[in-house]
């Protein structure tokens, strides 16, 4: 009978030893991983306790501002009061005399705006126009997605065009903004983009499905894009504010229903404005308009779906069809 050899054994031996040495190594690691992992976390709750507290608005004087849909409503109000904190303001809208005005209104006050025609639903007259502002601004610091539009009825009687032009203003023409801006912002590691959503893009609401759908959308493409850049990059400085409304008396909704108008109302565009200002310049990610409406929704979302419609049916609030 062939006996083992001593180098086979000693080589099993070794083997084993070394494969001892692993596991323990990568046990060690894990538990030291978990200890940071922890500590961090920890770190991280602070912080936001504090920033919630205590917050640090940014100084938006000198810095460039191009906003969407600056014609009217919450785009006009951004615009001014923007400008009133000392911005540069590049306006961007389809109609071009309303538009004007806000420029002119600008002026008035002694700010400093530009105004640009533009149809965001056309992705090369973006790209056109971003180059132009470029040349003849320079580097833009903050870009606020605000354009949009709301018809309000079911889903069934929503046209083809419609429901088309609803992504293409609501949802699309964020993208090929961002692709228009990001690149300069990738570059120098600094920039903000502002995108509004709204509370139906928290949940769903009877009479808006597609726009649901489209400010559902917004909430995805902005935190993806979030994280996309801080994997990419871990020292990444690019901001992304999501903002959520709830219904603003722009003239978008037109037949709001509340059963108790003290508690639900239309909110003021001047409010709206200031809300989303606040939130850009304090770096938040994600703010509703008024703010209670996030919390509210996560809350929510914990009870079982049945209770949720009960207490949401006792508030009795939404749109009606404008139809």
């Amino acid at each position: 009978m062939v006996q083992p050899s001593n180098s086979v054994s000693s080589d099993s031996t070794s083997n084993n030893n070394n494969k001892n040495n692993i596991d323990i190594y990568n046990i060690v690691t894990l538990v030291l991983d978990i200890a940071l992992l922890i500590f961090k976390f920890w770190i991280s709750i602070f912080e936001s306790i504090v920033k919630t507290f205590v917050p640090q608005e940014i100084d938006v004087k000198g810095q460039t501002v191009l906003i969407t849909g600056t014609g009217h409503g919450i785009g006009k109000e951004l615009a001014l009061q923007y400008s009133a904190l000392g911005a540069k303001l590049i306006c961007w809208d389809v109609n071009e005399e309303s538009n004007q005005q806000t420029v002119k209104d600008i002026k008035a006050y002694g700010g400093e705006a530009y105004a640009y025609t533009c149809n965001v639903t056309k992705r090369e007259e973006i790209n056109a126009l971003a180059e132009k502002v470029k040349k003849e601004h320079g580097f833009i610091n903050i870009v606020v997605n605000n354009a949009g539009i709301m018809p309000c009825h079911p889903i069934l009687e929503h046209t083809e065009t419609e429901i088309r032009t609803m992504y293409e203003i609501n949802v699309l023409a964020h993208f090929w903004i961002i692709q228009a801006f990001l690149p300069d912002m990738l570059v120098r590691n600094e920039g903000h983009f502002v995108a509004l959503s709204s509370c139906a893009g928290i949940f769903g609401v009877p009479n808006l499905v597609p726009y649901c759908g489209t400010k559902y959308a917004v909430r995805g493409l902005m935190e993806a894009l979030s994280e996309e850049l801080r994997h990419k990059n871990p020292q990444n400085n690019i901001k992304f504010t999501t903002i959520y409304p709830y219904m603003v008396d722009t003239g978008l909704c037109k037949r709001p229903r509340f059963r108790f108008p003290s508690l639900l109302h239309l909110v003021k565009p001047t409010d709206a404005a200031a809300s989303i200002i606040r939130a850009q310049r304090t770096s938040i990610e994600h703010a509703s308009i008024p703010r209670t409406w996030l919390h509210l929704d996560k809350f929510g979302r914990l009870l079982p779906r049945n209770a949720m419609r009960l207490l949401t049916d006792f508030l009795d609030f939404g749109v009606d069809s404008d139809k």
